[in-house]
Parts: C-alpha cells; sequence; structure tokens
C-alpha cells in the first residue's frame, strides 16, 4: 500500500526541477551546444588536438547536462501517469512501483541540485589533489595512502580520467605525499570542500603491543590551470632542482636525475614531480601545478581582503575537518556538516558523494563564509 501524498510529492519534484533549471538555463544550454557542435564539425579541427579535445570535451558535458534536465522532466511526467493509472486501476503495484521512482527522482534531483550550487569561479575546473602525511609517523603515512586511493576510487566510480602526478614513498609504509589531477569538469568543485585536515583513529596494525592509535593526513585541493589564465612566474622567482626518482624498484623513471622539485620564493610554494618519463615532461607538469596552486592562493588572498574589508576575519576552514573512526566504534564523521556514516569501508572505497554533497551545501548556505 503506497504511503505517500503523490499531489505533493510530485508537486515538490517539479518545483525543484523548475529551480534547477531557472540556474542551468537549457535555452541558453541548447545555443552552447549548437556552437560547440559547429565548432566540432569544422574539417581544420583536429590541426589543433588540444583546442580539438577542448571542443569535443565541452561539447559532451553540455550535452550531459542537457539530457539529465530533459531525461528527469521526463521521468516526472511518467511516474505522474503511473500514479494517475494506478489509482484509477486500483492498482496496489504500480503504486508502490511509482513511490520507489519518487523517491529515485528525489535522490536524481537533489545530485543535479548540488551542481547548480557549484558556481565559484573555478568550480568547473578539473582539479590537482595534494595529499600530505602529517603528525603520527608510520600510521599517518598509512593514512595519506588511504585518502589517496578514496579519491581515486571515488573517480573511478564516475568514470572520470585520473593521472597520478607525484608520489613520494614513506620509508616503512604508505606515503609521504602524493599528487593527482582528476580530469573532469567541475572536478574541483567537488573536491574543494574535501581540502582539510583529516584525522584517522584506529588500533595501528604497526604497532606490535596493538595500541589505538590517531593520525592525520592534509588533504589540498586546487583548480588545474588553463591556458587562459593569466598567471605568469618570472624565472627568477623559481627555484628548480632536479633529482633521481624514488619509488618500486625496477622503474626506470629512477634511473635518471629527471625529477624536478620547483619553489616559487616569494610564496615558499614547493611542488614535485617524477612520474613522467623525462624531466622536461616533469618540469613542465611542475610550471603547470605551480601555476594552479599561485592561482588559488590569489583567489584567496582576494576573498580575504574582501573579508577584512567587509569587517569580518572568521576564518572559514578548521584544522580538522572530517574524523575517521575504526576503532573503538566504526563511524566516519564530517565536523563541518555533522554528516557521518557507520560504513567506513565504503568510504575508503569511495563512496564519498553524500560527504561532499552535504560540504557544497555547507559552504552554500555561509558554513564556509563563501556563499
Amino acid at each position: 500500500m503506497a504511503t505517500i501524498d503523490f499531489p505533493a510529492e510530485i508537486k515538490a519534484l517539479r518545483a525543484t526541477l523548475e529551480s534547477i533549471e531557472a540556474v542551468s538555463d537549457p535555452t541558453a544550454l541548447q545555443a552552447k551546444i549548437d556552437d560547440l557542435t559547429q565548432q566540432a564539425s569544422a574539417p581544420d579541427l583536429w590541426d589543433d588536438p588540444e583546442k580539438a579535445q577542448q571542443v569535443t570535451s565541452a561539447l559532451s558535458t553540455a550535452q550531459g547536462e542537457l539530457q539529465r534536465v530533459e531525461k528527469l522532466g521526463s521521468r516526472i511526467d511518467d511516474v505522474e501517469t503511473l500514479v494517475e493509472l494506478g489509482l484509477e486501476m486500483e492498482d496496489e503495484d504500480s503504486l508502490t512501483e511509482a513511490e520507489t521512482e519518487v523517491a529515485v527522482i528525489r535522490k536524481d534531483l537533489d545530485a543535479l541540485e548540488v551542481r547548480t550550487l557549484l558556481s565559484g569561479e573555478y568550480d568547473a575546473r578539473e582539479a590537482v589533489v595534494t595529499i600530505r602525511a602529517g603528525a603520527g609517523g608510520v600510521d599517518a603515512a598509512d593514512f595519506a595512502e588511504m585518502l589517496m586511493r578514496m579519491y581515486l576510487r571515488w573517480a573511478e566510480r564516475h568514470g572520470y580520467p585520473t593521472k597520478v602526478m607525484d608520489t613520494s614513498y614513506a620509508e616503512e609504509a604508505g606515503l609521504k605525499s602524493a599528487t593527482f589531477e582528476v580530469n573532469a569538469p567541475y572536478a574541483f568543485g567537488n573536491l574543494s570542500v574535501e581540502a582539510g585536515t583529516h584525522r584517522l583513529v584506529r588500533i595501528s596494525p604497526f604497532d606490535n603491543q596493538g595500541r589505538r592509535q590517531t593520525s592525520f593526513a592534509a588533504v589540498e585541493v586546487v583548480p588545474l590551470i588553463e591556458q587562459t589564465d593569466s598567471i605568469e612566474i618570472p624565472e627568477s622567482e623559481l627555484k628548480i632542482d632536479v633529482f633521481r626518482s624514488s619509488g618500486p624498484g625496477g622503474q626506470s623513471v629512477n634511473t635518471t636525475d629527471s625529477a624536478v622539485r620547483m619553489t616559487h620564493l616569494p610564496t615558499g610554494t614547493v611542488v614535485s614531480m617524477q612520474n613522467e618519463k623525462s624531466q622536461i615532461q616533469n618540469r613542465a607538469a611542475a610550471l603547470r601545478v605551480m601555476q594552479s596552486r599561485l592561482l588559488l592562493i590569489r583567489q584567496q588572498e582576494e576573498a580575504a581582503k574582501k573579508k577584512e574589508l567587509a569587517g569580518d576575519i572568521k576564518a572559514s576552514w578548521g584544522d580538522q575537518m572530517r574524523s575517521y573512526v575504526l576503532q573503538p566504534y566504526q563511524m566516519v564523521k564530517d565536523l563541518r556538516t555533522e554528516h557521518e556514516s557507520g560504513n567506513t569501508q565504503a568510504v575508503f572505497d569511495g563512496a564519498i558523494d553524500d560527504f561532499i554533497e552535504a560540504g557544497i551545501r555547507w559552504r552554500r548556505s555561509g558554513g564556509a563564509d563563501a556563499a
């Protein structure tokens, strides 16, 4: 027996869809698709492979966004018809099916609504993620590797391409640090709410006395630089060191001084790259990430100045934003949004969409003074 108020639920679904359409603007989106389609059909498109890839990727993304909105509208129409038939025929099976579909549509609308909240200057960008082990010794290094796997599995779940740019292995286990790209639209907007200090509490597998250990890891997320961004770094501001790559034995990258460590002297920002085969490639990759980090620093400085002028100097992010507790109980809890999950294994396997959605809504509502 169906237990929900179908007219009210369907009305609410339509209202949410209308608010999404007001932001996404299907008419403008279709115009964008038409323009990109025309560009993609140009006979000389692939004379510039990089530009061609940008055009085809932008076209695919725009088409996907429009299809999601249109498909949800059709699904609401279909479930409304199913309800009418179920009530007319007094068919409880149809009404139960409709109730299930309403719940699924609500979840899909909520996910799409979150996308409309990503309206920051760089939210639509791809992302560069860096994870660093903090306090906690070998457990912290192991935790850093667990977090890297979590984010890579999250990207894999969504079909987002990733590229590991740099890995610095700890002596006993885990990672000192790692940097990777997530090459998908809105990767930065989504993952930016993951930036901060993460804490792990568990019985240490590296302690022969089986004691409980607390360890920390830091997650940094910056938008991937684009050619149109005006971030120029004078050579005099950069210090570049080359060294032999480190990592598991047998890799060809270990045989030459191909790794690059780039330091931006004015800010002290350091970028290391070692996963490409040549020093030239690693240097280019390091410069790209350096530009991305400086771009975000500039954005943060501008935002801080605006807050100062407005008389609001409250920090926007705390030092510790999420706890992963494996002992004495199982719980992952975000300390900003209060969102939590008792399925810690699923979280470490990449099931973090609910945490990301809660973080985006929290930030947009003013929780980080970033609305």
